[in-house]
């Protein structure tokens, strides 16, 4: 072994933190000691203090332990962790506009005990919840973020001139003078690609539980001219009238759902009787090769920690749709990716709710490795097996 070589409490205490943050770290898998020794003790080296260091400047800067990971695996390219830090800058201004908000209420509140020498407990309990909001900003931001990737793959690499949201837009056969609530509503995708389309006296309700998701629909829309409105409520629970709608439409949102009939029924109560509900999943087929693929690198590499087409899926949504709608229609949209790039892919796999991070991390060079030899000789095929159900004329 060449140079000094730190036992653990030795490595700890030069780098001015607790051994208990250093065995952390290792059994996290993000700082793992250069050496072992046959007794089993961990030994660490300059190298490793230079590494610790780089976690600590990154933890200071706001990322979670899980994109510390992430830009560990590729602190080689100094393009992702270019955009890692973008970002992470992006999140750093929403959550100072989100304190701004909470300054301002804080002030109000104060002013009105100040005034009435009474506590307005409404407000108390709204400040609560801006800081609540606050406080979740960034895991909200993340998940907007991996969306992102996501949506980028299907849009650059898919082979039908029609976009996804485009022809999803067709199907909910929006006229003029409806109103059409939009569940799961995220960053407002389907509707910045169709605004040249929304017909005249019309009005449409973006909804999320993600506050984080809300407010970045609301700064990506309000320029358009178009009054949408924006609700954050949990869709289990819809607080809107019965009747009020004559389009609804959930995009990819039911397979995540815990309670899924007691939302079908919120969806039927605020649909109006001729009303059309139209959701959208995926079927069994989708995407499985890109599974492949990273099962292809290590065989414990799941995407996805609960299989969502069997939640809810183009196999069986029909079935669970008829317990809540006499009439339902599967309509599938024809496409499938062709990719001949590995970054996208590797951004893919990395953006899924699945434990492929663990198996990866510590890995990555070989793993890109891996991914560029797959596709370079021609692009790889993936497979979309995507589609909607609409349903009419809900059960009373």
């Amino acid at each position: 072994m060449e140079g000094v070589i730190y036992t653990t409490g030795e490595f700890a205490r030069k780098a001015g933190v607790s051994v208990r943050t250093v065995r952390y770290y290792d059994k996290q898998g993000i700082l793992k000691p250069s050496h072992v020794s046959e007794s089993g003790y961990r030994l660490y080296t300059d190298g490793d203090f230079a590494r610790l260091q780089k976690i600590l400047t990154l933890k200071y800067l706001g990322f979670s332990l899980e994109e510390i990971q992430e830009i560990s695996m590729n602190d080689s390219d100094q393009d992702f962790v270019r955009r890692s830090l973008e970002l992470q800058l992006d999140l750093v201004r929403k959550k100072i506009e989100s304190l701004h908000t909470v300054e301002a209420s804080l002030n109000e509140a104060s002013r009105m005990i100040g005034r009435t020498r009474e506590v307005d407990w409404r407000t108390i309990l709204h400040l609560i919840h801006l800081v609540s909001m606050e406080k979740s900003l960034a895991e909200q931001y993340r998940t907007g973020a991996n969306t992102s990737v996501r949506i980028r793959l299907h849009r650059d690499f898919g082979v039908n001139p029609e976009s996804w949201f485009s022809w999803l837009y067709r199907q909910l056969d929006f006229q003029p003078g409806m109103a059409l609530l939009e569940l799961g509503a995220g960053n407002g995708e389907l509707w910045a690609e169709n605004l040249s389309c929304l017909p005249a006296d019309s009005s449409v309700c973006l909804s999320d539980i993600s506050a984080g998701m809300m407010q970045d629909a609301r700064e990506r829309l309000q320029s358009t001219g178009y009054p949408f409105t924006y609700q954050v409520f949990d869709c289990h629970q819809i607080p809107l009238e019965e009747s009020s709608f004559q389009r609804v439409t959930a995009n990819h949102v039911l397979f995540y759902l815990k309670d899924l009939d007691q939302a079908l029924s919120e969806v039927g109560r605020v649909m109006a009787d001729d009303g059309l509900f139209i959701c959208s999943t995926y079927g069994e087929r989708h995407m499985q090769e890109i599974s492949d693929l990273a099962r292809g690198f290590d065989e414990r590499i799941s995407l996805s920690e609960v299989p969502l087409p069997e939640v809810f899926g183009l196999e069986n949504g029909e079935e669970i749709l008829r317990r809540h709608f006499s009439q339902v229609e599967l309509r599938r949209y024809e496409d499938h990716l062709e990719v001949g790039e590995a970054q996208p892919i590797i951004d893919y796999i990395l953006s899924c709710h699945g434990n492929q991070r663990e198996y990866i991390q510590g890995r990555y060079p070989e793993f890109k490795e891996y991914i560029r030899k797959k596709i370079e000789k021609k692009p790889l095929r993936i497979t979309k097996d995507a589609g909607v159900f609409c349903c009419m004329e809900p059960h009373s």
